[in-house]
């Protein structure tokens, strides 16, 4: 019986102060093997800065590009305001032009009508 079975003797591993562990049928441990564990994990520190340091500046290109193409927008929506305050301001002065001329006409023929009555 002894011939024929063979029993398999685990080794054990030492504490650090040389003291054997009584439980014979405790294996010694190794690292955890991680087979569904995140990238984070499996990359290296250097590889995941250099990544980290590349989507740094592509964001701040592109907000750069962005804070220009919101400042021509702004450029634009500005000279267009200027534009219609210009306008507004050409028709009103064209309005009160023409109703100080109406005014003066007005006046003129009320005089011309005065000098008739009194000469009339």
């Amino acid at each position: 019986m002894a011939d024929n079975e063979t029993s398999t003797v685990i080794e054990l591993a030492s504490s650090a102060n040389g003291r054997v562990s009584g439980k014979a049928w405790k294996a010694a441990k190794s690292a955890t093997v991680r087979s569904q564990s995140s990238v984070g994990h499996k990359t290296k520190w250097q590889v995941r800065m250099e990544k980290t340091t590349r989507e740094k500046a592509i964001k701040k290109l592109e907000t750069e590009l962005k804070e220009e193409k919101q400042a021509e927008k702004q450029r634009r929506r500005e000279t267009t305001l200027e534009r219609k305050k210009a306008a507004e301001e050409r028709r009103r002065l064209e309005e009160d032009k023409a109703k100080m001329g109406a005014r003066k006409a007005a006046r003129l023929r009320r005089k011309a009508g005065r000098t008739k009555k009194i000469n009339g």
